[in-house]
């Protein structure tokens, strides 16, 4: 009899609903259904893509910064090391080259080991280094032996390139310091124009190979405007100079007249007393600019013609200053053109040591002038003798030589010799004319005879100081 009991409603009660048959058992259950209200929802397809694309973003992110922490540590080690360079070398990085263009150019000269490690190298320093911008200049630089990366760009980056220097001495026409500049080899480019006269200022500068001759020009102008600038502060208002033109009109007179430092200013007083008395200058240098402008060298003895000669820089023949200066005067003569020395000193004649003798009268002057004319003429016995003594020597007899040949060859040197003495008293005949009509500007005449010092400029004269009395305004 059957064990399964029904209730009322027809279902099985708990007794019977366990109890099923063997097949019913081999069936598989089913699941019980989730209870009201806690159905999930389906995920969201946006949510699922965006997680997908976030996972792969980090995970390129970690692989990237592996790949550049490890070439960051290869760079950081080549940039550090010590590079392959065995001995110090010179190299030449022309203007307008690239960061790869150099890096090219020390990798082929055997500087660094790997352009690629230069490049990364610079770029990391930019970039993250204490030094921003740092752009690798031109230049010609020298380079230590086995310096690494990291020294070869801070080289380049600093500028730290091979020094030249152009020494400009004082006295100098604009021409001859830029003819000067042409025959500078480490140099560049061509001159566009010839400065002013009196607008560079003599000095040495220093400059990188392959500096353009130009901007040489151009820094000596803005030195001499500097200079200008801090001197003209501090001059002394009661000078006869009104502006910073007639002053380097006036110091480039003073610069060559004289090539001794401890000169210049008793030299600068002569000049303002003059001009105060309203006497002419009367100096040799202004003739000799009158003659060749900046060409600067006239290439003999100032003549009695030339001082006659009227020209707007002949200071014998006009009142005052040159209409401009006759040379580029250095810092002493402008310093000395502003604080003269304090004298009454009218005149000054060379001494014959390469100084000059200062007389505040014509009596005075006139005295010193003989003895320097006594000196000129000890001068020429001296060379007259060395004169003789070469020809006596060349006067020997050669060796093998036929007796009438020797003969001949004797008397045409002994001819030689004494139209050597005629033209020697021919000069001096013509000093000695000219003495009467000149000026006192020939004191120059002794500064190249007497081994002036270099720079000092001065013209060679044939002509001494006056004997009389010069000409007012």
């Amino acid at each position: 009899m059957s064990q399964q009991r029904r209730r009322p409603d027809g279902s099985k009660t708990a007794r019977t609903a366990g109890a099923r048959s063997p097949a019913e058992r081999l069936e598989p259950g089913r699941a019980p259904r989730r209870p009201r209200g806690l159905d999930a929802r389906e995920p969201s397809r946006v949510l699922s893509t965006t997680v997908r694309v976030i996972s792969g973003v980090l995970t390129v992110s970690l692989i990237v910064m592996l790949f550049v922490g490890g070439m960051s540590f290869t760079i950081y080690n080549q940039y550090e090391n010590p590079g392959p360079l065995d001995a110090p070398r010179v190299v030449i990085i022309p203007k307008g080259e690239g960061r790869i263009a150099i890096a090219e150019r020390l990798e082929k000269d055997g500087i660094i080991s790997n352009r690629w490690t230069f490049v990364g190298g610079h770029l990391m320093q930019n970039f993250f280094g204490q030094r921003k911008n740092g752009e690798l200049k031109a230049g010609e630089y020298e380079i230590r032996e086995h310096a690494s990366i990291r020294d070869v760009i801070d080289t380049l980056s600093d500028g730290k390139s091979i020094l030249y220097k152009a020494t400009l001495p004082e006295g100098l026409t604009s021409e001859q310091i830029v003819e000067r500049l042409k025959a500078e080899p480490s140099l560049s480019g061509e001159v566009t124009r010839v400065p002013p006269e009196g607008s560079l200022l003599p000095d040495t500068y220093y400059f990188s190979k392959g500096t353009p001759r130009q901007e040489i020009l151009e820094r000596m102008q803005v030195e001499m405007e500097k200079a200008l600038g801090a001197l003209w502060e501090g001059r002394d208002p009661s000078l006869p100079i009104k502006s910073a033109d007639e002053l380097v009109t006036f110091a480039s007179i003073v610069e060559k007249e004289t090539g001794r430092a401890d000169e210049r200013d008793r030299v600068a007083s002569v000049f303002y007393n003059r001009l105060k008395k309203g006497m002419r200058l009367q100096s040799d240098p202004t003739i000799v600019y009158g003659i060749v402008g900046g060409q600067g060298a006239l290439g003999r003895g100032i003549t009695k013609f030339d001082i006659e000669t009227k020209s707007p820089y002949n200071t014998y023949q006009v009142n005052g200053l040159p209409p401009g200066p006759i040379c580029n005067p250095g810092k002493s003569a402008l310093q000395a053109a502003l604080h003269p020395a304090q004298s009454s000193d009218l005149y000054f004649v060379a001494d014959g040591t390469g100084g000059h003798a200062f007389s505040e009268t014509l009596k005075d002057h006139n005295s010193a002038v003989q003895k320097w004319r006594e000196v000129e003429k000890q001068r020429a016995k001296q060379a007259d003798g060395a004169d003789d003594g070469k020809a006596d020597d060349n006067s020997a007899p050669i060796p093998q030589a036929k007796p009438d040949a020797a003969a001949k060859e004797q008397a045409r040197k002994g001819k030689a010799v004494q139209q050597a003495r005629k033209n020697a008293k021919a000069a001096q005949n013509q000093a000695t004319t000219g003495a009467a009509t000149g000026g006192d500007g020939a004191a120059a005449a002794s500064d190249q005879a007497q081994g002036a010092a270099p720079g000092a400029a001065t013209e060679t004269a044939d002509v001494p100081l006056p004997v009389r009395k010069p000409k007012k305004q």
